[in-house]
């Protein structure tokens, strides 16, 4: 008699075992449909145009100042330095 309790027991371990198989394969099929491929291509895409657009503002925003600053120094009588040259020091140390 004590081995229909250890059948039932069984049964349904393999109920759910069979469950969870069948939940696992389900949603392997629907990871392997999903273009999740062509959304990282997407993001990446995204990503790159975004960090391409910073770039570019910061660039303009370099160029702005070093405009203004230029103007600034003419205005007091400096003369400006080219831009991409670095700072001469018109006196010996």
């Amino acid at each position: 008699m004590a081995f229909l309790p250890l059948l039932a027991k069984a049964g349904s371990t393999v109920v759910t075992g069979l469950a969870g198989a069948v939940a696992y394969d389900a949603a392997r099929a629907v990871v392997k449909r999903a273009p999740l491929r062509e959304g990282a291509v997407v993001a990446a895409t995204w990503s790159l145009r975004g960090t391409r657009k910073a770039e570019e503002v910061a660039e303009n925003v370099r160029l702005n100042a070093a405009d203004v600053f230029a103007e600034a120094k003419e205005r007091i009588g400096e003369e400006a330095t080219p831009p991409g040259t670095g700072v001469t020091h018109d006196h010996e140390h």
